[in-house]
């Protein structure tokens, strides 16, 4: 295999994840103060700004679902146990030895083991949970009998439980970001879509004959680095 340089986030998929980043916190943000953990905003805007987010970033997901599976990128989300260990420990363990990262970019597989295991439980458990609670809140007084308070309680608590498990994850993934190659290498990918990947002579080719755009440089233009003296 050749490592090059390769256009493996579009612009859609930069475009889904920044706004996600900013609606999700500013769910968070909202969601906190009307649950008394900060006061820096009145509960009525923050219910206001909550709501609104929410609904913004369903129509946002709505559209990113129908994306992942017209262009086959769901299968980038489905897990594996192969190299989960591995990288697990390097995360663990290897890093602050100065270890190298034990996962290889490649063309049909750009996230590893353990990051495809956590968007997976984000998209088919956190996602689910937090969604399906947070309808049924909107619409309580809909659905809820003079009886509802306690399943109402119930609704409630799941939802926030929801909250903090998706803030965990973002700190998560904040603090990863700093780690290895460190936070500017790491987020440029998402800026303008290239990322060093692994290809096989025949994807080489291919990307060369037919979406040479999605190749940083032409292969008659790359230069051999310098041999150390």
């Amino acid at each position: 295999m050749a490592e090059r340089c390769v256009k493996v986030y579009p612009v859609f998929e930069r475009l889904w994840h920044w706004t996600q980043m900013v609606l999700i916190m500013v769910l968070v943000f909202t969601g906190f103060g009307m649950n008394g953990v900060h006061s820096i905003i009145p509960f009525k805007p923050a219910v206001m700004l909550h709501t609104i987010a929410a609904l913004v970033l369903l129509v946002v997901w709505i559209f990113a679902t129908f994306w992942l599976f017209t262009t086959g990128t769901w299968r980038q989300f489905v897990p594996r146990i192969e190299g989960l260990i591995q990288v697990g420990r390097y995360y663990a363990w290897g890093v602050f030895r100065g270890e190298e990262h034990p996962h290889q970019k490649v063309y049909w597989r750009k996230h590893n083991p353990l990051q495809v295991a956590a968007y997976f439980g984000l998209k088919m458990f956190i996602f689910p949970a937090i969604w399906s609670t947070g309808i049924l809140y909107l619409t309580y007084n809909f659905w809820a009998g003079p009886s509802g308070s306690g399943t109402l309680s119930v609704i409630a608590q799941i939802h926030l439980g929801a909250a903090y498990a998706i803030a965990a994850f973002v700190i998560i993934h904040l603090y990863l970001l700093t780690l290895g190659h460190g936070f500017r290498a790491h987020v440029r990918p998402m800026i303008d879509g290239y990322e060093q990947i692994d290809l096989t002579p025949e994807q080489e080719a291919y990307l060369e004959t037919n979406e040479p755009d999605r190749l940083r440089e032409p292969k008659a233009s790359r230069q051999k680095p310098p041999q150390a003296a």
